[in-house]
């Protein structure tokens, strides 16, 4: 979740956004097999600081490869629209990063090329990244680095209150109630509906072992409880439902809440805050002995197959964005992971704060590994069971029993 800003709706905002649909990638005729000298490139970060960071990368790796890239840049939820408009009317640019979990999606259109044609290798990846680039036996899409969640809390509040950083659910349960008195909450966490709200409860639902073929299983129903629980009890606040990942983190930073559920490239702006004493934990886990299964957050890199020598450059820039310095660069200056697993534990060693985060990749998830491009409709259909239960429309279990009816999966 780049920052996990990820909309995943489709159908009229196709029509709107034709208009502004990718201009034709630069002519490439060249049957020599050279590389064309310009590329286009589309992406979505729009932020200041993540468009900032991602323009260096791209200006490391044109420099490197001798291949101008003209960028072009769209707001995430506007991205997938554009791209599957583009697909359709065969104007895609010659490099895509995309949100990881619309790689299947896109590539069921037909639209992209498998990596391999560049010489690119998946050796030394984190397998669950190699898999989120993947559909039907291709790879199709690899990623520089990647995000996830981990539970971030505020030391000097713990260290008043007598309480560790918590490891299971029944410490958080506990830590989140002690925390929380005079209008602060102990916990904050996102639950819009939408794939923000869905990525936020995936880390529950999988690690209790639940599965997205059977969304409405008995150990589905028991995540979506615990945090219902949190909520009715105070302990989180009721506005979870209507607060992104920019808004947890606001809370956090104004000491509203004494931990919060966010992801890593929120760590820049935390540290910008000289008062505040912040540490990293991976997300509590059922029971003492377990692991945090989280969701793969970034964006995969993909090639379109727009002909000639364009897609060969594309390829260029490509593997120099992938390669090891320029994948910690990037990681740096994003609080992203590296997605080599001998780069990641090196980056950790050098970036404490990122510990956590790289600990918590080794068992991560791809959202699309399970379903593939069936996976939106389901992400929706958990969001919109997570605002259910959490504004005390539907108990978890009947919540979740509609979003299984929903999904079809």
């Amino acid at each position: 979740m780049s920052p996990v800003r990820r909309v995943l709706v489709l159908g009229a905002g196709l029509a709107l956004l034709a208009a502004c649909s990718p201009a034709p990638a630069p002519s490439a005729s060249d049957s020599s097999g050279a590389a064309a000298a310009s590329i286009t490139e589309l992406d979505y970060y729009a932020d200041e600081q993540g468009s900032a960071a991602w323009q260096k990368i791209l200006d490391t790796c044109s420099a490197q490869t001798g291949v101008k890239v003209q960028r072009q840049k769209v707001p995430t939820d506007q991205m997938l629209p554009k791209i599957l408009q583009g697909a359709s009317s065969k104007s895609l640019p010659n490099l895509l990063f995309t949100d990881n979990p619309t790689l299947q999606q896109i590539a069921a259109t037909g639209a992209l090329t498998p990596l391999t044609d560049y010489g690119i290798s998946t050796d030394g990846y984190y397998p669950s990244i190699v898999k989120a680039g993947t559909y039907q036996d291709k790879v199709y899409g690899l990623a520089p680095g990647v995000n996830g969640l981990a539970l971030v809390y505020n030391k000097d509040q713990l260290a008043a209150a007598g309480v560790e950083p918590p490891k299971t659910w029944d410490d958080l349960k506990a830590a989140a109630a002690k925390l929380t008195k005079a209008g602060k909450y102990g916990l904050a966490f996102s639950a819009i509906p939408s794939e923000e709200g869905a990525w936020q409860y995936l880390p529950f639902f999988w690690s209790n072992g639940a599965d997205l073929s059977r969304v409405d299983s008995p150990e589905a129903v028991q995540a979506l409880q615990y945090l219902t629980d949190l909520v009715n009890s105070g302990s989180a606040s009721k506005s979870v439902v209507s607060w992104n990942q920019n808004d947890v983190a606001d809370q956090f930073v104004a000491g509203n809440a004494a931990m919060m559920i966010n992801g890593s490239w929120n760590l820049a702006r935390l540290d910008e805050q000289k008062s505040l004493h912040y540490g990293v934990v991976t997300i509590p886990v059922p029971h003492a002995g377990g692991k945090p299964v989280v969701a793969l957050g970034g964006e995969v890199g993909a090639i379109p197959a727009t002909g000639g020598a364009g897609q060969q450059a594309a390829g260029k820039v490509l593997s120099c964005v992938l390669s090891e310095p320029v994948m910690v660069q990037w990681s740096k200056a994003h609080a992203y992971v590296p997605s080599k697993t001998a780069v990641a534990e090196k980056f950790a060693a050098s970036q404490p704060e990122m510990q956590a985060f790289v600990n918590e990749v080794d068992t991560a998830r791809s959202r699309t590994a399970e379903l593939g491009e069936k996976y939106p409709k389901v992400s929706q259909a958990l969001a919109d069971a997570l605002q259910a239960a959490l504004t005390g429309k539907q108990p978890p279990e009947q919540a979740l029993k509609t979003a299984q009816q929903a999904s079809g999966s």
